[in-house]
């Protein structure tokens, strides 16, 4: 029976793909590589390119549509997962890959599911998290001891009261365009100064400093609040 792989490659950086990433590439039959729109580039096959040989490789698209509209995205996901499924059908082994890790925010997850329910083999590869890579090279720890943890994705970033008061340390995902109002939530408590952004973490335009109100950070942005 064909297998599918659910394929986290890490935070933007070639070394951080995993000896694990490496060999279910070299398994698959074909890599698909998610996409905001057919014929755009992915992030996460630029960065298997620095360590894998793709051309020996079939490589498929998978459009995953940015809307508001529920049904548009909805839609986009299945088509992905039946092109996946046709693939498996054909006894072609495959393997996604997504940036960072497949249980955080991944687009990998919707694919995974459908794919488990037509009762394909499946494996899941573990991969390093943005803001792990982030706060390793801020050189800060995101928890210790009893301590507790948050990860929100931006749109939530009107609760950011909420979670600052109940967590030790948050981390806000896909907050490239709140960055002003997160540092005003975080200056009404005093927690300016708390703040680390990490952008494109181990991309050319990578950025990890102090949060900075009025500056402009790219799609691939994370704050760190450390109380």
């Amino acid at each position: 029976m064909a297998k599918f792989y659910s394929v986290g490659v890490g935070a933007g950086d070639g070394s951080y793909i995993t000896l694990g990433a490496l060999r279910a590439l070299e398994q698959a039959d074909i890599i698909a590589v998610p996409v905001k729109k057919y014929g755009e580039k992915s992030t996460a096959l630029e960065i298997i390119r620095k360590e894998f040989d793709t051309d020996k490789k079939e490589i498929s698209e998978l459009e995953f549509r940015m809307s508001g509209d529920t049904k548009i995205r909805e839609e986009s996901r299945r088509n992905s997962s039946e092109k996946i499924i046709s693939a498996l059908k054909d006894g072609k082994d495959v393997a996604m890959v997504t940036l960072g890790d497949v249980s955080v925010y991944s687009t990998c997850t919707y694919v995974h599911n459908a794919v488990k329910n037509a009762g394909f083999e499946l494996e899941i590869i573990p991969g390093i998290t943005s803001f792990c890579a982030a706060a390793d090279k801020a050189q800060i720890s995101l928890c210790e001891g009893n301590e507790s943890v948050a990860i929100i994705p931006s749109l939530k970033s009107n609760l950011l009261e909420k979670y600052i008061a109940d967590f030790d340390t948050v981390v806000i995902m896909k907050s490239g365009n709140d960055t002003d109002v997160i540092y005003d939530i975080l200056k009404k408590y005093g927690l300016e100064n708390n703040a680390i952004v990490s952008s494109c973490i181990g991309m050319e335009n990578e950025i990890i400093e102090k949060i900075q109100k009025g500056k402009s950070y790219g799609y691939f942005t994370t704050v760190i609040v450390r109380k």
